[in-house]
């Protein structure tokens, strides 16, 4: 394939053979761990937890991603279409409430062809860094009904420095316009979210600035639209090396953005500081 579905449209030749791209990737799905996921939001894992496929590899380079091994390393097993078709049939009848698909982007297209196969009977979650473009979105109409992108940054200069994410407001403002235009209101049924977007937001140290930036962004831009305000930053890989990076936020600063959601009349969710452990960072096993 020619591969143009992420934002840095590399037009790559990825092949079954050939990795290519910004990703590094074949055009085969490559997984990290298959399972029952328990740390999502209340209305996403519920009682029995998110069907989490972790897919290998990113379209981001982010200096401080808890899951580095998957997303730059791009540790995981190969497994054909049916197999992840099959695997969807597997974890539905687990019990879990939704098929929850991590960093699916470069995959996207054998994905669709894995729930042409297979379309679990339980929602499917699209989990992304929300800097995508809004044409890959577009094409997942039909086939997504929950949509967990982040919204890391205000500032594209820190986009690029920490992600190396060109123009990430305006592409991840398109993205997850067209997310909303899809899903529509937010839909729940006992207690559990069966249709609609979430923004996730991580706070970094050193930078509440950043974090009340995008709170203003999601504001004025997705008023109606829940925050999942989160403070679980572990500092891992090359975030230790960063002055700013390398630290846990504190309580003052999460209080702080915490504060500016309230103040805004933002609806969401808000974590624990003690989710910042990496107990919580799961291992990469393809369970």
């Amino acid at each position: 394939m020619i591969c143009n579905l992420c934002p840095r449209s590399c037009s790559a030749e990825r092949t079954e053979e050939k990795n290519g791209g910004f990703c590094g990737l074949k055009n085969r799905i490559k997984v990290a761990r298959i399972a029952p996921h328990m740390w999502e939001e209340p209305v996403i894992s519920g009682e029995n937890g998110s069907g989490a496929v972790f897919f290998s590899g990113c379209t981001l380079r982010c200096m401080f991603c808890q899951n580095y091994e998957i997303s730059e390393k791009r540790l995981g097993k190969y497994i054909d279409v049916k197999t992840l078709a099959d695997e969807f049939r597997k974890l539905e009848n687990t019990g879990v409430h939704n098929i929850n698909l991590v960093s699916p982007t470069p995959y996207v297209e054998l994905i669709k062809a894995a729930l042409d196969i297979y379309r679990p009977n339980i929602p499917i979650v699209y989990n992304s860094s929300g800097w995508e473009k809004a044409e890959t979105i577009k094409s997942l109409r039909g086939y997504v009904d929950i949509y967990l992108p982040d919204f890391k940054y205000s500032d594209d200069k820190l986009a690029l420095e920490y992600s190396r994410a060109a123009g990430y407001v305006e592409t991840a403002k398109n993205a997850i316009r067209e997310m909303i235009n899809q899903t529509g209101e937010i839909e729940l049924e006992n207690g559990l979210m069966k249709k609609g977007v979430i923004i996730r937001h991580l706070v970094l140290p050193s930078h509440t600035k950043n974090s009340i930036g995008v709170l203003d962004i999601i504001k004025e831009n997705f008023p109606d639209t829940p925050v999942s305000l989160m403070g679980q930053y572990v500092p891992v890989h090359k975030a230790l090396e960063n002055g700013k990076l390398g630290r846990k936020i504190t309580a003052r600063e999460y209080k702080k953005v915490l504060n500016h959601m309230l103040e805004l009349g933002l609806e969401g969710f808000s974590q624990e500081l003690s989710s910042a452990s990496e107990s919580f960072i799961p291992k990469w096993d393809y369970e």
